[in-house]
């Protein structure tokens, strides 16, 4: 049976695919998929995706991490905010924790409404998440975050990354998966000096944390692929 790969350059655009047979991969590269993927390789035994801020209070006092970012900052009051930093091993180790942003978390319910499974990439699990794709019969919609609707560059940019690995599994192809892969192979060699281009990076830039930039821009240091079960984001167990 061939498996078709298509690519949704925003979640503004997601109604207009058919993804209740499809595993839709979110991608929010800066920084929400990286950091949950992070932190889901670091043992935390949970991360609980909510839309709004207020939603977060909703789990305050009972035992959770609560982290709430908005424009690029920690929500003030709240544990922490998308950074990779703060979902070290030391932190969220044996922890769930409930997490609202302001592109991330909205795609991931957008597709939690129709799709047959939801999984987390970035650039991080990039190759385990291939691998796991690969090993599926389901048609995969790759799901960019963007910007508050808006496209944007190192979304695209992974999206690219996955079909250029996935091109030997799969048949059909839009035209946006072919537009991704070709800016993933412009970008390749340098993404964060290609990505110097994109207004995100600007944004976290003037926010004094390209650290956090340079660590989701690295390849394939974590094993654990995110999977929604329920309202939650844990270890897809294989």
């Amino acid at each position: 049976m061939s498996k078709k790969i298509e690519v949704c350059l925003t979640p503004a655009l997601i109604d207009l695919y058919d993804i209740e047979k499809s595993i839709v991969v979110v991608i929010d590269i800066l920084r929400a998929t990286s950091s949950i993927t992070y932190g889901i390789e670091n043992g935390a035994t949970a991360i609980i995706p909510v839309a709004n801020v207020e939603d977060c209070l909703n789990y305050s006092n009972k035992g959770y991490l609560l982290a709430a970012e908005r424009n690029g900052e920690v929500v003030a009051g709240y544990d922490f905010g998308n950074s990779p930093f703060s979902y070290t091993q030391e932190k969220v180790g044996g922890k769930t924790v409930v997490l609202t942003t302001t592109n991330g978390t909205k795609a991931l319910h957008l597709a939690h409404k129709r799709a047959a499974q939801v999984v987390i990439g970035s650039f991080l699990n990039l190759d385990s998440l291939c691998e796991y794709l690969e090993s599926q019969t389901h048609n995969v919609l790759l799901l960019c975050a963007g910007w508050k609707d808006q496209f944007n560059l190192e979304d695209t940019l992974f999206a690219g990354a996955v079909v250029n690995k996935l091109r030997k599994g799969f048949e059909h192809f839009d035209d946006s998966s072919v537009a991704a892969e070709d800016l993933y192979l412009l970008a390749k060699d340098n993404l964060r000096g290609y990505l110097h281009k994109s207004s995100h990076s600007h944004r976290l830039a003037q926010l004094n944390i390209e650290e956090d930039v340079v660590f989701c821009l690295q390849l394939n240091i974590c094993k654990a692929i995110p999977v929604l079960e329920g309202e939650s984001l844990v270890a897809l167990k294989r």
